[in-house]
């Protein structure tokens, strides 16, 4: 488990140049960005307390309806009704109702980008794409993980939880499944169209599934999240590396975040 904080210039430049030799921790960050990564890999008992000290970070209470200005929100799939489960139909923006009379579970302020569409939810590891992922992508709660269908990159924006406000966040972390390549998987942060740089999801252990990887910018505002879940999307006939194919295959799970602020 690592926490690291890039502060001054200089500081950041060195562990940069540290950083591009050591697989396992790759930080492509604009020189004068100021981020803390948290970082852990492991079982779920493992990873737990990095997620619990990133929770810390980004705020308590986790917020459980609209008009919070302090604390976090959490995503998990696990809710999510059988129709929208096993099949290429989770909407974009699932968890961000903006209908007054709809359910507060539903307002959480975060939205998928089209470019990420269409979306598939499973609580099978996605066997019913290709029977080989059966044992191959282990969800962190309960049954269900997600992927974007037609690539492997995916897209978060945020909005003020409940509305179509524009938002942006400080912190935003996530579980990734099945990490086998240290090049393949990472998050690109983004205050517009200016990116705040890039940082790479660890290799998953030996025996365990679980990648959790947490950013947090105390002087930028994220508007939006690039996820790059390994090198190749889920496919039909196509096997990950731990399965003697020759791609690196990775699903993801929760998402954890501060609370989403208005954009000013």
């Amino acid at each position: 488990m690592k926490q690291i904080t890039f502060g001054v210039i200089f500081l950041l430049s060195l562990l940069q140049a540290s950083c591009d030799k050591d697989n396992n921790d790759h930080y492509e960050v604009p020189p004068k960005v100021k981020v803390t990564v948290f970082q852990s890999a492991g079982d779920s008992a493992t990873i737990v307390t990095q997620i619990n000290n990133f929770r810390a970070q980004i705020g308590d209470p986790v917020n459980n309806a609209p008009g919070a200005t302090t604390g976090r929100r959490e995503v998990n799939w696990d809710g999510v009704p059988p129709n929208l489960t096993n099949n290429d139909l989770f909407p974009a923006d699932f968890f961000n109702l903006t209908d007054p009379a709809g359910a507060n579970g539903r307002k959480r302020g975060l939205i998928y980008t089209a470019a990420s569409l269409p979306l598939r939810l499973d609580s099978t590891s996605f066997a019913q794409i290709d029977a080989s992922y059966a044992d191959e992508f282990i969800p962190f709660s309960q049954k269900k993980l997600i992927v974007s269908v037609n690539s492997n990159v995916s897209e978060v924006e945020f909005k003020v939880a409940g509305t179509n406000t524009s938002a942006f966040v400080k912190g935003f972390g996530i579980i990734f499944s099945d990490v086998d390549d240290a090049n393949s998987t990472f998050l690109e942060c983004f205050n517009g169209s200016t990116s705040l740089g890039v940082v790479k999801a660890p290799v998953k252990k030996a025996g365990a599934a679980f990648s959790f990887l947490g950013v947090f910018f105390p002087e930028s505002q994220v508007t939006k999240v690039r996820i790059v879940a390994g090198n190749a999307k889920l496919a039909t006939g196509v096997k990950d590396l731990s399965d003697g194919g020759t791609k690196d295959l990775v699903a993801y799970d929760d998402f954890f975040y501060s609370e989403p602020i208005a954009v000013q």
